[in-house]
């Protein structure tokens, strides 16, 4: 049985000055520190230097911390036994309760370091000298650990924490001598972040107590979050002892806010006032994140599980030490005779008195009136965190803690001079073992542990792994921590973070919570901010006219390009319309049946003045002038069926100069018959020969000169910059308006500028000749159908100017219809009507007739 060396002061765990604290030592070659935190006070009290402590009662004691000791205990003797690790060592440990405070936890540190053992009252063995302690395992607290580094610090005295996680303790500037087996807040904060963007919160409240630990950790995550676009509703930190009015204060601002997801960064003890102050006025409806600090703590469960149920935290990783539970539950009451931990632990858990007991800690004065222990208590009959195996989590650092110092020491008993990490390859020395030394080899250390790789960055921190709870209620109402995913920072960042959202059971409903401080935007919106508010409120805006937002908070909306535009709802782009005056929408179904009327007619008209081309009318209106004109016509008809349909280029090329070059035929012959009629009245005064110069001949020629100049307008146009089909989007940016572009404006205009030369040249000899005699002068006629035709193309001006696209076309086949109409209806109608109707008057006395 090893040698215990115990303290009996009837003051334990009482701060009193120079009164000590409790102990737990087991002699050994080399001497393992230990700080455990087996008792807190009630009020979760962490004091500070600024003015003489006054005593303070450390009146509750953690089995959960009694477990973390006695693994300790467990790894030691596990590694005396073993042949293939520190075979010529042998390893002892001199534990300390740290009563989770600073300053006791610096008195005790400085007990272990020194060997010496503390003055005390009624001390069985004070007279034992200690060995110092090169190196501790612990603290549990950050806190408590930066006020012992602190101290430490100059010694270069090696501190391996098991529970410790403050992202500032990573500053090896400030702590050269410090190492954990917990993983940093900094990859914690990074798991939570991710967490919390998975799950689409980005409103979110952070509270925590008023230590480095909880500082450093919503710092860093404020500033992770912002890769997230994930905003703090509000950051609030609280004293270590709750008051009535921070209390209150902080209840205030967690109903007030519209944040449903709320991260706390604290204790259990100190969470416990929190929730029991929520739970007084009906605030149920928060989904809790827990950090790693209470993320398994089965303490809180009990009086808030309506509150916690669904609660999700990161935790540090489960392991499994074999041998640890039966190591933990052989006790009996023999155990106890020289340990105050074992016995407080006995007597609290089964109510009873260990005979002979150590247990006189001032708290539990009534323990005297407990009755005797039978000694048939066993802890198979009663649940206790002590005992419970089955979440090693801080358990399971604490044992890697203490191999990391057993596989240190190997190193260094088995180094080759020459071969070691100091100058000129010197290895460290074992007698007197220095701690700095030791720390150099602890920094180098990679070693296997119960099949897990253990390996430490140049900061001193293990590679980070963490398993994501759920906060679940077992059948029989108890917790059930459950496994929903997990987070390795030794993975791509797009891979570090898994999560099994099926097995997830969230604190309300059937869904996760929904903590935003604007409603997202959907898609066809972007978010606009807010002056003066967080980029998380906002307000959501369409996308503007030709924008699209294909995301959920998009901040941006996309251009389509030129041949897409956004659909109805704005957030996908698809093709445009493409607009032209097509054969199969009604408008152009409208034009190209009247084109074809119009055609017909001609045609109908010219088959009869072909059948009555010897009778006086059509004979003595220039017969082969007019056939040439309602051949023109029936050509101008059908060019108007150019303008429908989709354009190309060569059919807008055809287009234009067909149009420009049929007119000009049709008013040459127009012109010339109107010459003819004026010519012809002039040859019967006496002595005149005019008509030798307005013969058949003469009248062809003039037309085909005329018609020349109009052909070589056109090839000037082509040659230079000819018509073209384009797609515009300029004025209806919905639809691609396919067109035709003209090219040479001075080409297009040049055309219809020679056409109506040629119409005011036939219109003047028209109005010259309108009161000539005889029946058959037909200048009445074809000065009313110029008078149309300029009115149609007058009009067609501005309105051709003034629209686009189809309607464009449109524009263009209207007047060639009024236009073609007007000549057709104006010169031949009154033809027709004699030849069809009035065959009587058809006569040659008749058309002499003046």
């Amino acid at each position: 049985m090893p040698m215990w060396c115990l303290s009996t002061n009837n003051d334990e765990c009482i701060y009193r000055g120079e009164e000590g604290t409790q102990s737990f030592y087991q002699h050994g070659d080399v001497i393992l520190g230990g700080l455990f935190p087996l008792h807190t006070s009630p009020d979760g009290a962490v004091r500070s230097f600024q003015s003489k402590p006054s005593g303070t009662e450390y009146n509750d004691f953690s089995s959960r911390a009694l477990r973390w000791m006695r693994t300790m205990t467990f790894a030691v003797a596990e590694i005396n036994q073993r042949k293939d690790l520190l075979p010529k060592l042998s390893l002892g440990y001199h534990i300390r309760d740290s009563c989770d405070d600073i300053p006791v936890s610096l008195k005790s540190t400085l007990l272990l370091v020194n060997g010496q053992p503390e003055k005390e009252r009624g001390a069985t063995c004070a007279d034992v000298r200690r060995q110092p302690s090169p190196v501790i395992v612990g603290d549990a607290s950050s806190g408590v650990s930066i006020a012992v580094l602190r101290t430490l610090g100059s010694f270069k005295i090696p501190l391996v924490s098991y529970f410790a996680s403050c992202l500032c303790l990573s500053n090896k500037k400030e702590f050269p001598s410090f190492m954990r087996t917990m993983p940093s807040d900094e990859f914690q904060i990074k798991a939570l972040a991710k967490l919390v963007h998975y799950f689409q919160w980005s409103w979110v409240g952070l509270i925590g107590v008023d230590l480095d630990y909880a500082h450093f950790a919503i710092q860093l995550f404020v500033k992770e979050s912002v890769r997230y676009n994930v905003c703090p509703a509000y950051v609030h930190f609280y004293p270590v002892i709750l008051f009535k009015e921070a209390l209150q204060e902080l209840i205030n601002i967690i109903r007030d806010s519209t944040a449903t997801v709320i991260l706390n960064f604290s204790r259990e003890s100190t969470l416990q006032f929190i929730l029991q102050e929520c739970k007084r006025q009906n605030i149920t409806h928060l989904q809790w994140i827990a950090s790693e600090a209470w993320a398994t703590s089965n303490a809180l469960w009990g009086d808030f599980s309506d509150l916690l149920q669904g609660t999700l935290g990161f935790a540090i990783r489960k392991g499994e030490i074999p041998n640890l539970d039966g190591y933990l539950r052989l006790l009996n009451t023999s155990s106890f005779q020289n340990s105050h931990f074992l016995s407080e632990f006995w007597e609290d858990t089964f109510n009873c008195r260990v005979n002979r007991s150590l247990n006189t800690h001032i708290h539990r004065q009534e323990a005297l009136n407990r009755v005797p222990c039978s000694g048939n208590e066993s802890l198979d009959n009663v649940y206790s965190l002590y005992s419970d195996v089955s979440q090693l989590r801080v358990s399971y650092n604490v044992y890697k803690a203490v191999y990391l110092v057993a596989h240190s020491l190997h190193e260094m008993t088995t180094c080759v001079p020459g071969q070691g990490p100091f100058h000129n390859g010197t290895c460290g020395n074992l007698k007197p073992l220095l701690p700095w030394q030791l720390l150099s080899y602890m920094k180098r250390a990679n070693f296997t542990t119960l099949g897990e790789d253990v390996s430490f960055d140049e900061n001193g921190d293990p590679i980070a792994s963490y398993d994501l709870m759920n906060w679940q209620m077992a059948s029989d109402g108890s917790l059930k921590l459950v496994k929903v995913g997990f987070y390795d920072a030794s993975l791509r960042d797009e891979r570090n973070l898994v999560i099994n959202d099926s097995v997830i059971i969230w604190h309300s409903e059937n869904k996760a919570p929904v903590s935003v401080c604007s409603q997202s935007c959907l898609p066809g919106f972007r978010k606009a901010r807010r002056k003066g508010e967080p980029i998380c409120c906002f307000d959501c805006i369409p996308c503007a006219e030709g924008e699209i937002s294909n995301e959920t908070d998009s901040n941006d909306c996309l251009r389509c390009s030129r041949e897409m535009w956004p659909n109805q709802a704005r957030y996908q782009c698809v093709p445009k319309v493409l607009e032209y005056l097509s054969f199969h929408e009604p408008l152009g179904i409208v034009l190209w049946v009247v084109l074809t009327i119009g055609v017909c007619l001609t045609v109908a008209v010219l088959c009869v003045f072909v059948t009555y081309r010897h009778t006086p009318v059509v004979r003595g209106n220039n017969m082969e002038l007019s056939f040439l004109v309602l051949l023109f016509l029936c050509v101008c008809f059908l060019i108007g069926l150019t303008f429908i349909g989709k354009p190309t280029d060569w059919l807008c090329q055809i287009r234009y100069t067909a149009f420009g070059i049929s007119f000009a035929l049709c008013i040459a012959c127009i012109l010339a018959k109107t010459i003819v009629v004026l010519m012809a009245f002039r040859a019967t005064l006496p002595g005149s020969d005019v008509m030798k110069w307005f013969g058949p001949v003469k009248q062809r020629c003039s037309v085909i000169l005329c018609s020349c100049v109009q052909c070589l307008v056109c090839i000037i146009w082509l040659m230079t910059k000819p018509p073209i089909a384009t797609n515009s989007t300029r004025f209806l940016s919905a639809t691609i308006i396919v067109e035709c572009d003209v090219g040479s404006e001075i080409g297009f205009w040049c055309v219809l500028g020679y056409i109506g030369f040629l119409a005011c040249m036939c219109f003047l000899t028209a109005f010259l000749a309108r009161k000539l005699p005889d029946n058959f002068n037909e200048a009445k006629c074809i000065t009313f159908s110029m008078v149309i035709f300029f009115a149609v193309w007058i009009t067609f001006i501005p309105v051709y100017v003034s629209t686009r696209g189809k309607y464009m076309a449109a524009v263009h086949v209207f007047a060639i219809l009024a236009s073609a109409f007007g000549l057709l209806l104006c010169i031949f109608a009154p033809k027709c009507y004699v030849v069809l109707l009035r065959p009587e008057k058809n006569i040659r006395k008749n058309m002499m007739k003046k």
